[in-house]
C-alpha cells in the first residue's frame, strides 16, 4: 500500500475514532489501578500476586468475545474481532527490581526491597485500559495481550515465546511500549531499526588461595586478580574491536574478602555486555574467556564465568514506525525520532520471530529508570491508553 493511499485511510479512521469513542476505563481508575500494581512489585517468575490482581480485572471485563490463558506467572487475553484476517499482540511485563524504594508515597511498595522502578506498573495499567476499550469497541482483527513476566530478568519472553500457549495465540504483529522518563507528557518516540541494543549479563568468579595478610607470599590473592581483571577486560572494547563498532563492558559490582587482615580468597565481579550488533557481543565473549586462561596461568587461580540472561536487539520495522509516526500525529500525540540506545529489552526476543516495533512513552519524571525515586506523571497513563489503543485501530485498518 502507498504512503498517500495508508494517509488517506489513516485518516477516516482515525476521524470516526475521535467521534465515536470515548475513555471506557476512567482517569481515577486508571490511577487507582497504577497505584495498586505499584505497591505489589514482584520479582520474574515470582509474581504471583500480580497474576492474581490482574485475572481479577480481567475476569471483570471478560465478555463471550474474551478468552484467557494463563503461563507460568504470565497472562494471554485474547479478544475476539468482528472480522478478523490477522492477529494483532501487544506486550506488557509485569515484573519489579529487587531495589528498595526511597519515595515518599502513599501507594509506595509494601514489599521490603522490590519496587516498580522501570514503569511496569504503568505498562500493565495501560494495558487493561486498551483492553477494556478493545473489549467494548472491537476492531475488525483479532487482538492478544500479553502480560510477560520477568523482563528484567532471567528473561521472560523467549520461554513464553516458546510456550504452547503463545504459540497457539501468536500474532501475526506485536508491539509494546516502555515509558521514557526524559519526554514530556504527550509525546512517544521511536525509529526504525535498532532501538535497543544486544546485551548479555555477567558474573565471574574467581578462585585462589587465601591466608594472612602478613604472609601473601604464601597465598593467591583474588581482590589483586579480580581488580586487575577489571582493569584489563575494558581493553577489550579500545582495544579489541573495530573503532567503528559500539559495545559497552560495565562492571556495576565486585565483592572479595572477609576481614581487612585476611588475603581474600575468592572475588566476584558483576557487570553487564551490551553492543548494537548481535554477532560483537560473542567476539567480546570469545575475547573475555581468553583473557580469562591467561589470568588463571599468571594468578594461579580458577576463573568461572556466567552469562545469565541474554537479550537480543530490539530491532523495529520500518513500515511499523512510519505507521504509528502517523496515527500519532492525527491523534495530538507529539511524535520524536529516537536515538538507538544501550538499553536491553527481552521483547527484542518476541520481534526477532515477529514483525512489530517498540516505542517509548513520555512521562516526565525528575528521576531515570532503576531510580529508587522514579516518579513517573500519572497523565502519561490515558496518552498511553490514547496511544495503543489507536495503534491497534492503525494496525488493523492497515489490513482491511
Amino acid at each position: 500500500m502507498s504512503k498517500q493511499k495508508r494517509k488517506q485511510k489513516l485518516n477516516k479512521s482515525f476521524v470516526n475514532w475521535t467521534i465515536k469513542q470515548t475513555m471506557t476505563m476512567e482517569k481515577y481508575e486508571l490511577l487507582q489501578t497504577r497505584r495498586e500494581l505499584h505497591q505489589i512489585p514482584e520479582l520474574g517468575f515470582q509474581e504471583f500476586k500480580t497474576q492474581k490482581y490482574l485475572l481479577g480485572k480481567i475476569e471483570q471485563m471478560k465478555t463471550d468475545r474474551v478468552s484467557i490463558k494463563t503461563w507460568k506467572t504470565g497472562i494471554l487475553v485474547k479478544v475476539t474481532g468482528t472480522a478478523s484476517t490477522q492477529t494483532i499482540g501487544f506486550r506488557s511485563d509485569m515484573d519489579g527490581l529487587p531495589i528498595k524504594e526511597s519515595t515518599d508515597f502513599s501507594f509506595k511498595s509494601i514489599h521490603e526491597g522490590r519496587m516498580h522502578a522501570c514503569g511496569h506498573d504503568f505498562h500493565m495499567t495501560i494495558a487493561l485500559g486498551t483492553l477494556e476499550q478493545i473489549i467494548h469497541h472491537p476492531i475488525k482483527d483479532d487482538v492478544v495481550f500479553i502480560f510477560q513476566p520477568a523482563e528484567e530478568g532471567p528473561g521472560g519472553a523467549l520461554p513464553m515465546l516458546q510456550s504452547e500457549e503463545f504459540q497457539q495465540w501468536k500474532p501475526d504483529v506485536i508491539f509494546a511500549l516502555h515509558i521514557a522518563p526524559e519526554l514530556p507528557v504527550g509525546t512517544v518516540s521511536s525509529r526504525e531499526g535498532l532501538l535497543f541494543a544486544n546485551t548479555s549479563e555477567l558474573f565471574i568468579d574467581f578462585k585462589g588461595l587465601g591466608g594472612h595478610a602478613a604472609y601473601p607470599h604464601l597465598t593467591r590473592d583474588m581482590t589483586v586478580a579480580a581488580s586487575n581483571f577489571i582493569v584489563q577486560m575494558q581493553q577489550i572494547v579500545s582495544r579489541g574491536l573495530d573503532p567503528l563498532t559500539s559495545a559497552v563492558i560495565t562492571v556495576g559490582k565486585m565483592e572479595s574478602g572477609v576481614v581487612q587482615n585476611a588475603i581474600a580468597e575468592t572475588a566476584r565481579i558483576e557487570g553487564t555486555i551490551r553492543t548494537l550488533h548481535p554477532e560483537t557481543i560473542l567476539i567480546i565473549k570469545e575475547k573475555l574467556e581468553k583473557l580469562m586462561r591467561g589470568f588463571e596461568i599468571s594468578h594461579e587461580c580458577k576463573i568461572t564465568v556466567d552469562y545469565g540472561a541474554n537479550y537480543y536487539q530490539v530491532y523495529n520495522q520500518g513500515n511499523y514506525v512510519d505507521l504509528f509516526r502517523h496515527c500519532m500525529g492525527e491523534n495530538d500525540i507529539t511524535f520524536i525520532e529516537a536515538n538507538a540506545a544501550m538499553t536491553g529489552e527481552d521483547f527484542g526476543d518476541m520481534l526477532k520471530e515477529i514483525p512489530g516495533f517498540m516505542f517509548w512513552l513520555g512521562v516526565d519524571s525528575p528521576y531515570g529508570l532503576h531510580n529508587n525515586m522514579l516518579n513517573p506523571n500519572e497523565d502519561a497513563l490515558e496518552v498511553g491508553v490514547k496511544s495503543v489503543i489507536n495503534t491497534f485501530y492503525a494496525l488493523s485498518n492497515e489490513r482491511a
